[in-house]
């Protein structure tokens, strides 16, 4: 499936085949095009929790307000970031340049995180929003459907996964096969009316 299709048929689903499962081949395969995502620095900030056990997906749903698609999914991961990833060991972001120029970014990305928990908080935001979607569309590819949510207990789910004190969960993606397609599109805005050249 080339770009443009897994673009234009993705969709949010919301009932999936709950005796279905990926394999993990297929999961491993998805998370490897994931984390290929681009982040600010290369700091590589998100962490991904998959739950496969359905107990823990049953859990999840009713953390969710008994949405049926987080238990009948087949993978549902959790995307978190680690929010001070800027300063643990920052080095190894950069493993493969010359030392010099390791140097140069790790000072400034130090410069541009330390002391500052709205930027942290932000940059991890941004990164798991583009990783969420680099899983949906290699999901689309792979021949599975997805749901982005976060209409979630964002607190009590953190307490599920035992979430660390200096990570923040961005939203869950659910993966499966669908047993009913999704509604037709509620509609697109022109682009005459969202896009807007050199100024507004």
């Amino acid at each position: 499936m080339d770009t443009f299709e897994a673009i234009n048929s993705r969709r949010s689903i919301k009932n999936f085949d709950k005796n279905y499962k990926m394999s993990q081949d297929e999961i491993s395969k998805l998370l490897e095009v994931a984390i290929l995502s681009p982040t600010s620095y290369n700091i590589q900030n998100w962490r991904f929790v998959i739950i496969t056990e359905q107990d823990l997906k049953d859990r999840l749903s009713e953390l969710s307000w008994g949405q049926k698609q987080v238990s009948d999914a087949s993978l549902v991961i959790v995307l978190c970031a680690d929010l001070k990833s800027w300063n643990k060991n920052p080095e190894r972001y950069w493993i493969n340049i010359p030392e010099e120029s390791r140097k140069f970014l790790v000072d400034a990305m130090k410069s541009s995180y330390n002391e500052k928990p709205q930027v942290q908080r932000d940059e991890a935001m941004r990164s798991c929003g583009i990783a969420a979607q680099t899983l949906m569309l290699a999901a689309k590819s792979m021949g599975y459907d997805t749901c982005p949510m976060e209409g979630f207990d964002f607190d009590a789910v953190s307490r599920l996964i035992s979430l660390p004190d200096d990570h923040v969960i961005s939203m869950m993606v659910v993966v499966g096969k669908a047993i009913k397609n999704a509604s037709p599109r509620g509609g697109q805005l022109p682009l005459s009316e969202i896009v807007f050249e050199n100024s507004f």
